[in-house]
């Protein structure tokens, strides 16, 4: 019952956004379209509504969607925050842009998308998450979250604000909100502008708004069919990894089993740092929030698959409770925008870094190649794209740049790897004749945090290929058709011979169209022990 109301009260609100949907004139006909490109961390689609997700009401993101376009074949082609972030700038694969793992440093001063909006007159800024260690550059303004491991803080966060250490009071996805309506009250209106609009939430370990802590304490949470996969059907990655809700989750930092007396009594715990940055209010709210997770759990009642579905329960609640400021500041950006007379001149766009698991096949996190990670793509634009379009187009995170040049009326450069999404958009979500035959991904950080193997692949309308590589040699083939929840490995079945012949050759035709010439990086790899580490010296 509290979910349903709480969902009405969404409802209610999102609608009365929308009646005021006209009521001001546009003011910028003849001026090319401000863009915000708005990017969540670890978002995920199972987690929206207008995806279909049976967790949570999104009405705010529901509402892009109903005026707009939802894309239902996005990815990231290296599902990791910095790398996809730097694919997207440059529109580029990680091999080319140089920012292959989060260990990396992102190289500023290679062309973006947003330096090349800068050049054509546009005015920019960033607010939020940047996480690619260097500072930004082609922005007029910005102001990136810094702490903790670069992806800020929930609780009265730190900015690098122009190259100045700000701390901000209050909840980072309100602050983050705050800045944006900020920054678009202070542009020239007679110029364009492009915001990137970027939040931390929902980000691990998952630490909900004030007013939202709780607000699942009493909801059951349909469990996954795959929660409980003993990866029968797969090789060693899936059966190696390190991103288990049943192994990896801790106690403290992604369950919060910790009293206020403990973690005052270990200042060298993780949550203590963070609960220290609350203000007291707030963490008086947090205990009575957390008490009663924390005495469930220590009754010595949940053992075995139990435990598990127990530990997937509270996940949920915090993920989800953290993602509603998300939905929420989508609501606000909106609703501001109407009142200055610019949502319809303004290119809105939402996405996340990439998707996530949320209890399938057992885990949480992303790298992976299999579907969980698939981004959210949601795009308004009422001048060009049909409102409640839909499209099941292939696309990539590297088409995002060349879409935002394309819609400024800036030229492409030739070196951008993937092509502009506008064809589609403006075409109520159809695809072109000579739209691509596959996705590709290639994800490089390992051994590392999670022990998500090394891995390359393609995806097609219907099927999926895998290499795993690195400290192994195996392959993985799926048909999507027959098997969406990835559970099913028929590379070796002689029925899907010919399948496996095509794909190969799918494989090594995108390889080499993304001049990705060493996928098993056999060539330039150091050895640290034994952490191999990418050589990026001859890497442009």
């Amino acid at each position: 019952m509290e979910k349903l109301i709480y969902n009405a009260l969404f409802l209610s609100v999102a609608g009365m956004s929308l009646a005021g949907c006209a009521s001001k004139k546009n003011t910028r006909e003849d001026k090319r379209p401000n863009i915000i490109f708005i990017m969540t961390d670890d978002h995920t689609t199972q987690a929206i509504s207008c995806y279909g997700g049976n967790l949570v009401q999104t009405p705010n993101l529901d509402r892009l969607a109903h005026e707009g376009i939802r894309m239902d074949r996005c990815y990231a082609t290296n599902a990791l925050s910095g790398p996809s972030r730097a694919c997207i700038l440059t529109g580029k694969m990680s091999h080319i842009n140089g920012f292959t793992d989060n260990a990396s440093r992102f190289n500023s001063d290679q062309p973006t998308f947003i330096s090349l909006l800068h050049k054509a007159g546009y005015q920019t800024g960033i607010v939020g998450k940047w996480h690619l260690i260097s500072e930004p550059k082609g922005f007029d303004y910005w102001s990136i979250l810094t702490g903790q491991e670069e992806q800020g803080d929930y609780y009265d966060p730190d900015f690098n604000e122009n190259g100045k250490h700000i701390v901000e009071k209050g909840y980072v996805t309100d602050i983050i909100t705050d800045k944006a309506i900020k920054y678009i009250d202070g542009v020239d209106k007679n110029k364009p502008f492009c915001l990137m609009f970027h939040h931390k939430a929902p980000h691990r370990n998952w630490m909900p708004a004030p007013r939202h802590l709780g607000l699942f304490n009493n909801t059951v949470f349909p469990e996954p069919a795959t929660l409980f996969d003993d990866y029968k059907g797969r090789g060693r990655a899936s059966k190696e990894q390190d991103m288990s809700i049943e192994h990896t989750f801790t106690d403290d930092w992604d369950l919060k089993l910790l009293t206020r007396d403990e973690m005052l009594r270990d200042t060298t715990n993780r949550l203590y740092k963070v609960y220290k940055r609350m203000p007291e209010e707030v963490q008086d709210k947090w205990d009575e929030v957390y008490a009663p997770r924390i005495k469930e759990y220590r009754s010595g009642k949940l053992t075995g698959s139990n435990l598990v579905s127990w530990k997937y329960q509270q996940y949920m609640r915090d993920y989800l409770a953290t993602a509603m400021s998300v939905d929420e500041s989508v609501g606000r950006l909106m609703k501001h925008l109407e009142s200055i007379g610019e949502l319809d001149n303004t290119i809105i766009v939402y996405t996340s870094d990439q998707g996530f698991f949320l209890g399938e096949h057992g885990w949480f996190d992303k790298r992976f190649m299999y579907e969980e990670t698939r981004m959210p793509l949601l795009i308004r634009y009422p001048r060009s794209i049909t409102a409640g379009s839909e499209s099941k187009a292939l696309c990539m995170n590297i088409d995002f740049a060349p879409t935002f040049l394309d819609y400024a009326g800036v030229k492409i450069p030739e070196d951008m790897q993937e092509r502009s999404l506008r064809s589609i958009l403006d075409n109520g979500g159809k695809l072109p004749d000579d739209w691509r035959e596959c996705t590709y991904y290639h994800y490089y950080e390992y051994p590392a945090e999670h022990s998500v193997k090394r891995q390359y692949g393609i995806r097609t309308d219907r099927y999926k290929l895998i290499h795993f590589y690195n400290d192994i040699d195996e392959w993985e083939l799926y048909d999507l058709a027959e098997d969406p929840e990835e559970m099913n490995n028929v590379y070796d079945d002689a029925s899907y011979a010919e399948v496996r012949k095509m794909m190969h050759g799918l494989l090594e035709k995108a390889q080499k169209e993304y001049a990705d010439t060493d996928p098993d990086e056999k060539v330039n790899v150091l050895f640290k022990g034994d952490r191999r580490v990418m050589d990026r010296t001859n890497k442009k």
